[in-house]
């Protein structure tokens, strides 16, 4: 192989691919990552020589550093991102097309010599403990350290994972090159029957981390279709009580909608006399498969967190701003100049001598012309942080065989429609739940923030299928196992007149995990309504929480006909993907018309 210090494998399929993108790109030099910390020093070296990154305070956040993206180059780009298969249909209505020879095409155009001058890093990486059956390996090539940093920190990266691939074909062949970052020319592809996926013209970490939503969501939806199991936008905890029974559930939401809090809750000053203690195996996304005992059974595939930055405090996530305390990346917040880093509804007095996340001196406080408040961070800033350093890391994230999985939880921001906590009736019910999911559209997601949109099992940007051959799917995995989990709807977000949020959030939710685990075990208490179980009056431990009664039957208000014009929308919705949504869920929509319809 031509400029190249050293080959860590003898596959020849793995080099020949390699070789003919090299042709493609025409980098200077090719270098193989083999995962050791010697090399990652070298790289940071490298990068903080030529700008790329930045280093912090080494006292406060030691091996810790800093990078600003793109300003054109902050978020996922839903609008440049195609699922390229031969036939349409098979992307279906949510997801962008493009034929694969076309995009192929296009693709290469922007790819040709864009690596000219720079060095192509070649990074195998493992989603999932190297060696597990659950997991997949993948192969990025990119021309940024930024990402290979990343990389090495969100996934199991180096020779070790091609020793497990040995001479097989069997892996993902990543392409990335931030090329000229112009955003007319960005691309986001996915070639699932090639096992393909290729980035160009961008640099920001949802569509360059390939391993990320690219793979672990997209590409192995597609895989777990076809090998009948599910790959999922989901957070794994476990529910530790003092006799030391763990309970894992599987929770869905959309981005910057409280992932990430969830997964590393600490239990309320209430509850911990009660003595749970809270495991945190993945914050974004759940592999899930059946096994011989009638369960699912679920991995975390990532290895780190890449979390939205502003609104994690203290009391928001603790165990966040523990993790982020070393070996992070900080992408977009505030910088000081004493090296330090800083961001909104964050902890502390920003930092004197500030800069924000352009680059241009900031202090609270300041507008624009227009007389505009100026943000330092970002709205979409992040953080890279190695899950391991949570103080709340479960033990089993790496675990081969993953944890057994008692109960699913969908959610999302609905200020008046959803209550507090309900339990579907049955699993086809409970899919029906997940697929009609709503939520304020996020500064995570391309468009306009504060929109409500559908956003079936928080799966809309990542499905990378038809999302109606992804609900039967789902409702063919119910089928297939004897002791299906129990499913149910959470919203934290339900606001009173005042606008004001009903529910404190945060540690408090674990009140409704209790009652949730205690459903799954087929105990608590529970009053039916049209749209499912909630909790009775005295189901919820309050102790410790200072909630007014007429509060908590507000939260758990079922407004009749307010369902009933969810019900409309919802069926517009199921219209809108065509004629193969599920006559199952069809009849979940009929059912819930007429139990709204009863005793009225």
């Amino acid at each position: 192989m031509k400029n190249c210090d050293q080959v860590l494998t003898t596959n020849s399929i793995v080099t020949h691919w390699i070789e003919e993108m090299a042709a493609l790109c025409l980098p200077d030099k090719i270098v193989w990552i083999d995962g050791s910390d010697e090399q990652r020093q070298e790289l940071i070296a490298e990068a903080c020589r030529t700008g790329e990154i930045i280093a912090l305070n080494q006292e406060q956040y030691p091996n810790s550093y800093y990078h600003r993206t793109h300003p054109l180059d902050v978020a996922r780009v839903e609008d440049k991102t195609f699922i390229c298969c031969q036939r349409e249909r098979d992307a279906g209505a949510t997801n962008n097309w493009k034929n694969p020879e076309e995009a192929y095409t296009e693709a290469a155009n922007f790819f040709r010599g864009g690596m000219r001058g720079r060095v192509m890093y070649v990074v195998p990486f493992s989603m999932g403990p190297v060696g597990s059956p659950f997991s997949k390996i993948g192969i990025e090539l990119t021309d940024s350290i930024y990402v290979v940093l990343n990389m090495m920190i969100m996934c199991r990266v180096g020779k070790q994972v091609l020793d497990v691939l040995g001479h097989s074909d069997d892996f993902t062949r990543c392409l990335h090159s931030k090329a000229t970052l112009d955003p007319e020319k960005r691309r986001i592809l996915h070639f699932p029957e090639d096992n393909t996926i290729w980035s160009v013209n961008s640099g920001y970490g949802g569509n360059v981390l390939l391993g990320k939503k690219c793979l672990a969501l997209r590409m192995a939806s597609w895989m777990a279709r076809k090998e009948g199991w599910l790959a999922e936008h989901m957070l794994i905890l476990g529910v530790e009580e003092p006799s030391g029974r763990v309970d894992y559930v599987a929770a869905a939401f959309p981005s910057a909608c409280g992932k990430t809090n969830l997964a590393m809750l600490i239990p309320p000053e209430g509850l911990k006399s009660k003595g749970y203690r809270i495991w945190t195996v993945g914050d974004d996304i759940a592999w899930i498969r059946p096994d011989t005992d009638g369960r699912l059974w679920a991995i975390n595939p990532e290895a780190g967190f890449f979390g939205v930055a502003p609104g994690t405090n203290s009391s928001s996530n603790r165990n966040a701003l523990l993790t982020v305390r070393k070996n992070t990346i900080f992408t977009n917040v505030v910088l000081g100049e004493d090296g330090t880093v800083w961001w909104e509804d964050g902890e502390g007095d920003p930092p004197a001598n500030a800069t924000d996340w352009l680059g241009n001196p900031w202090y609270p406080g300041k507008k624009d012309e227009n007389g505009k408040e100026i943000l330092g961070a970002h709205p979409n800033s992040r953080f890279t942080a190695p899950l391991n350093q949570c103080p709340s890391a479960s033990h089993r994230m790496e675990h081969h065989h993953g944890v057994p999985i008692s109960a699913f939880i969908f959610g999302g921001r609905r200020n008046h429609l959803a209550p507090l906590v309900y339990e579907a009736y049955s699993w086809n019910h409970g899919v029906f739940v997940g697929a009609s999911m709503a939520s304020e559209r996020t500064s995570a997601q391309y468009g306009k923030q504060g929109e409500v949109r559908r956003d079936p099992f928080a799966m809309l940007p990542f499905c990378g299928y038809n999302v109606a051959d992804y609900f039967k799917h789902w409702i063919s995995i119910g089928r297939s196992i004897k002791h299906p989990p129990k499913i149910f709807h959470v919203n934290w977000f339900r606001r009173d007149e005042n606008n004001k949020f009903l529910w404190p959030g945060y540690g408090e939710n674990l009140r409704v995990l209790e009652w949730i685990l205690q459903r799954a075990r087929g105990e608590g208490d529970a009053v039916e309504t049209p749209i499912g179980y909630i909790p009775g009056k005295e189901s919820l431990d309050m102790t410790g929480l200072e909630l007014a009664p007429e509060t908590l039957d507000e939260l758990l208000t079922v407004n009749r006909e307010d369902w009933k014009a969810e019900a409309d929308d919802i069926e517009q919705f199921f219209d809108s993907l065509g004629l193969k949504v599920p006559w199952e869920l069809r009849n979940e929509l009929e059912a819930l018309r007429n139990r709204l319809s009863d005793d009225e």
